[in-house]
């Protein structure tokens, strides 16, 4: 498929976002990534956490490097054509490699990245335990990342867990401040019922991500409820990641107690459709 440049993926964003909610599943790999663009979705999501899990093996506490970012991001983006955001964590480092950040994953095709005001090594945004960097601390890195920007139309987004560490009215300061340092939008993370989901929005004028996540601290709504309140994207990062090894565990039992896989047969993705998703002519 032909592939669009990072510049026209960015501006690609931009009018998704203009025109309406976002939905974005989370990619586990270029497969996933490719089934998510067939399914229809416009843009799609590159999680910290499934990169620590199941490209590094490893928990999501800042183990990956920018260089295993890069990587996953570029194949991701070969093999896909919509827009992407990525999970930076914490920037890989102080202003100067958050700026580096913003330049090596914009050229590996990524449309947007979000960077978060956790001490490193962070922690999952849903677990107790947090630590914030200073806010002076932060600001700066989100001015190098916004001033590295090749792309005016690279979505930069502050993840802020003030939340979860010092209140609701911490977070809001917070991230009025990094839209003054030169956010395009804000990530709050772990905001724990609608009512404070729709108050964020009312008192932060920016664009809003929402973090859909499972087994957390944010109560499940729908993408366009999302909408109504005032995001203006909606993040499903480790979704398909968990289906899948639920699923996994659910076969190698099987393997492991019936000594065959044929009972399986039905659940399978075929040769066929495989085949098809991949453009694969035989």
């Amino acid at each position: 498929m032909p592939q669009p440049s990072s510049a026209e993926r960015s501006a690609k964003l931009r009018s998704l976002l203009n025109a309406g909610v976002v939905a974005m599943p989370g990619a586990i790999n270029a497969l996933s990534a490719r089934l998510i663009e067939r399914e229809g979705f416009n843009a799609m999501y590159l999680s910290g956490a499934v990169l620590a899990n199941s490209v590094g093996g490893v928990p999501d506490v800042g183990l990956m490097t920018l260089t295993e970012s890069e990587a996953h991001s570029a194949r991701i983006a070969e093999s896909t054509t919509i827009p992407i955001i990525a999970d930076a964590d914490t920037g890989y480092g102080g202003p100067e490699n958050a700026a580096r950040t913003v330049r090596t994953l914009e050229a590996a095709g990524v449309s947007g990245i979000h960077l978060e005001d956790q001490e490193f090594p962070k922690r999952c945004g849903h677990l107790d335990g947090k630590t914030l960097v200073p806010e002076n601390e932060f600001t700066e890195k989100i001015a190098a990342a916004a001033e590295a920007k090749t792309s005016q139309d690279f979505v930069l987004i502050a993840r802020t867990d003030a939340r979860g560490v010092e209140g609701y009215d911490e977070a809001v300061r917070r991230a009025t401040k990094y839209v003054e340092a030169g956010a395009d939008a804000v990530f709050p993370e772990a905001l724990q019922d609608e009512a404070e989901f729709e108050r964020f929005a009312k008192d932060v004028d920016t664009l809003l991500l929402a973090n859909m996540t499972e087994f957390g601290k944010t109560p499940y709504l729908t993408v366009d409820r999302f909408g109504e309140i005032g995001y203006n994207m909606v993040i499903f990062p480790v979704t398909l990641q968990r289906i899948a090894m639920k699923a996994m565990e659910a076969a190698l039992q099987t393997i492991r107690n019936d000594h065959t896989q044929q009972s399986l047969l039905d659940d399978m993705q075929t040769r066929q459709e495989l085949y098809d998703l991949l453009g694969y002519r035989v």
